[in-house]
Parts: structure tokens; C-alpha cells; sequence
């Protein structure tokens, strides 16, 4: 039987480093300490306003994640604002990133709090799936737990 891997997400050490204005806590610095204690990955979800994850947090980490090769970098985000930007470019690094986890958060929305609707967005998350598996990469959909949206999945 194959295990639970946990992947801890950064998002609110980056949140709590973003209101003190002093670069403390270190975002890099939580995921070396999540690896070095079995974590088997990192996610971030770095939202268009910056409120917690940065892009740079997003480089930084994936540089990180070369130190651990055995370990996952998650990015999730909302495929329609910039995350695939986010993607891209570390592609373009080649930088470790493992899968993108698609969420359909708005701009500005206080946290996700739904899944996608496959009815009216499958057409327009399927050719971006068909990116994000052409870099490579495992993609994971945000879903509300409706079995007619699993079989669609």
C-alpha cells in the first residue's frame, strides 16, 4: 500500500515574514527545517497580490529544492492569473518543480475556499493541463468533493 506523503505549505510563515518588514521568519529556512524533519515536499501558492509567497520566495525555494532531490516542489494558484507565469519561468531555469495544483481562487480572494466547477471550466483548464504535463509535471485540481466532477476529472 502506498503512503500519505506530506507536502507542508509555506504560505502563512511568508504571511507572518511580510507583516514584520525584518525578512523573518525565512520561508527557506521552514522548508529546510519541514525536510530535514521527513517532510516529503513544500507547496506555496503565490497569489498575484504577493501577500505571502513572493515570487522570489518561488525561486528561492525551488533553488533550495535542488539540495533535496528526493523531496516535491507544489505550486498552486489560479492557472488564469499567474501561475503558469510563476511555472514557466522556473522551467526556463530549470529548476525543480513537480506539480502545479490548479485553484480557483479570485484576485484578491481571502483564501480558497472552492473547488472547480468542471461543468463550465473543464474546456478551459484542458489545454493548460496539457501544458503543465508537457514541462512534466503532475497537475492536481482544487475540487469540492461532487463524484460527477471526479469522473470529468
Amino acid at each position: 500500500m502506498r503512503m500519505t506523503a506530506l507536502s507542508v505549505n509555506l504560505n502563512k510563515v511568508a504571511l507572518v515574514r511580510n507583516t514584520r518588514h525584518l525578512g523573518i521568519p525565512s520561508v527557506t529556512r521552514a522548508a529546510t527545517l519541514c525536510l530535514a524533519a521527513g517532510a516529503n515536499g513544500i507547496t506555496v501558492h503565490p497569489r498575484p497580490d504577493a501577500r505571502h509567497i513572493r515570487t522570489g520566495d518561488v525561486q528561492d525555494l525551488a533553488a533550495l529544492m535542488r539540495d533535496w532531490p528526493q523531496a516535491e516542489f507544489n505550486i498552486e494558484g489560479n492557472p488564469f492569473h499567474n501561475l503558469m507565469d510563476v511555472v514557466a519561468d522556473l522551467i526556463r531555469q530549470d529548476l525543480p518543480v513537480h506539480q502545479v495544483t490548479f485553484v480557483p481562487d479570485a484576485q484578491g480572494q481571502f483564501t480558497s475556499d472552492h473547488g472547480w466547477n468542471l461543468r463550465g471550466d473543464a474546456a478551459r483548464l484542458s489545454p493548460l493541463i496539457e501544458r503543465a504535463k508537457g514541462w512534466g509535471l503532475r497537475v492536481s485540481l482544487f475540487m469540492d468533493a461532487h463524484a460527477a466532477d471526479m469522473k470529468t476529472a
